[in-house]
């Protein structure tokens, strides 16, 4: 039961970051389907009080020329340090709507899910089975980028959360371990 719910959790921080579009590893943007987690707030979970800015994301690019790769670890007191194997990695623009669901993940809680319209402005990309990320046609701009780990004992990691920032056609390293 406890993964059933870290699943469900993991899932709604990546869909509280506002998204659902894949980018497989060094590949172009890919849409992907989303299975909703449920109508309305779950059980448990944080009433989001910053309502969907739709203004501030229409001027959002949702594709671009940048990358952004790097590695997910977690550094455990009884594992060690730990790859992020097969994990997903979410990459989310900064706004104001995405920094109320950042701050709430972070503090160890649950938010109710993104508007769905957020979900076109984010991106997902899957870590190898070292735990490094390579995620293509990243628009410029300031991004969240999030993930956590799996441990030897079925457990999950805190969130892991950098926030960076990449310009058109760079490339943009990012350490996400904690």
């Amino acid at each position: 039961m406890r993964t059933i719910r870290t699943g469900w959790w993991l899932l709604l921080v990546g869909l509280a970051l506002s998204g659902c579009e894949m980018l497989p590893t060094g590949g172009p943007t890919q849409p992907a389907e989303v299975e909703e987690a449920g109508e309305g707030t779950p059980a448990g979970a944080v009433e989001r009080q910053v309502a969907f800015p739709a203004e501030e994301y229409a001027k959002l690019d949702k594709h671009g020329s940048a990358v952004v790769k790097g590695r997910l670890r977690y550094a455990s007191s009884q594992y060690g340090m730990v790859a992020g194997k097969g994990e997903t990695v979410s990459i989310a623009p900064a706004t104001r709507y995405s920094a109320e669901a950042a701050e709430v993940a972070l503090a160890g809680k649950r938010i109710e899910p993104a508007d769905p319209r957020a979900r076109e402005y984010t991106h997902y990309v899957k870590t190898d089975a070292n735990g490094y990320f390579e995620a293509t046609g990243i628009p410029a701009g300031v991004f969240y980028v999030a993930g956590s780990v799996r441990l030897p004992d079925g457990s999950r990691s805190p969130l892991i959360l950098k926030q960076i920032e990449v310009g058109a056609g760079q490339t943009r390293e990012v350490d996400l371990r904690r």
